[in-house]
């Protein structure tokens, strides 16, 4: 009785039936490769609109066609190459570690994960990534993105290596983390409520807990990730733009604008308006949540793999 009673228990099953941390890994950077060549232009666009202090774009179908008819389509793809590394490695290590976090946060007795414990996990999964991987790769795809014109020759920054050495070069090896405090609030935030929305989506609409062995159609994942990916950025907007402001300026010319997180805000609402700490909202929304769906589509069909041949006996 009692057996049958711990198999009817998902959470009593998940004790047993643990997804290893590199399995996690492994999935999130399968996913982080797929988003990132189907949404990079997006991103393109919401970096432009960010960084427009002049109104020259008048809106996301604007800023792409002016991009693309001034710049050729190709540039809708700029940055394509250090923002899927750093898609791959984010991913990797943000499900790797959430991973780790959650298990060292589990009850060492009935192995079941409280909420406030899975928000942790996904909080400290998002420092890290903003810490070891998201800064130095989005100041480099940032400084890339916002050169205009076509002639490669005429550009400051030859490419992402290229870009990389300069800022070291003229702004020292810390040139690399400009931004990190508003990247660093922006990512725990982000994936403290996006893991804990897509467990909490996950059980409440296809009943799929953990180590069941229940593997989610593409379509689930997508619905779940989608939906856990909506909150974090109206709510971290102005972390976002002002990580983007920070990145965006070079300190080869002297002095720079924004001094900091706190000054950029500042700034920004004293000289743009309460509403520019928000700029961009409308592509990362376009973005974000897509974004998730496809990584947890994808994501979520390798873990399904690796639960239905070790752990199939959980299904039944």
């Amino acid at each position: 009785m009692k057996d049958f009673q711990a198999n009817k228990n998902p959470q009593a099953e998940s004790k047993k039936t643990t997804i290893p941390p590199y399995m996690k890994a492994i999935s999130g950077s399968f996913g982080g490769i797929v988003e990132a060549c189907c949404l990079q232009p997006i991103d393109v666009i919401k970096t432009r609109l960010q960084l427009d202090r002049m109104g020259n774009y008048k809106g996301i179908v604007h800023c792409g066609a002016t991009v693309s008819s001034t710049e050729g389509v190709r540039a809708l793809w700029k940055g394509l190459t250090p923002f899927a590394t750093h898609l791959t490695l984010k991913y990797a290590l943000r499900m790797g570690s959430n991973a780790m976090l959650q298990s060292a946060f589990k009850d060492s007795d009935t192995g079941t994960l409280s909420n406030k414990a899975r928000f942790l996990s996904g909080f400290g999964a998002g420092v890290l990534e903003a810490l070891v991987i998201v800064t130095p790769f989005e100041v480099v795809k940032i400084r890339l993105q916002q050169q205009r014109g076509l002639s490669r020759e005429l550009l400051k920054y030859k490419g992402p290596i290229h870009c990389a050495h300069t800022i070291i070069r003229e702004e020292g090896l810390f040139g690399l983390w400009a931004g990190a405090a508003p990247t660093v609030m922006r990512n725990g935030t982000n994936q403290a409520a996006m893991f804990t929305a897509k467990n909490a989506f996950d059980v409440v609409l296809w009943k799929k807990h953990e180590g069941d062995g229940k593997v989610l159609q593409p379509w689930q994942s997508m619905i779940s990730g989608f939906l856990a990916g909506t909150a974090g950025p109206v709510c971290t907007g102005p972390f976002d733009v002002v990580k983007t402001r920070l990145m965006a300026q070079s300190r080869d010319g002297g002095e720079v604008k924004y001094k900091g997180m706190v000054h950029a805000i500042r700034t920004i609402y004293a000289e743009e308006g309460l509403r520019a700490l928000w700029k961009g909202l409308l592509p990362r929304l376009m973005r974000i949540p897509p974004g998730q769906a496809i990584m947890w589509a994808v994501a979520d069909q390798i873990i399904g793999l690796y639960e239905r041949r070790y752990f199939h006996s959980a299904a039944l």
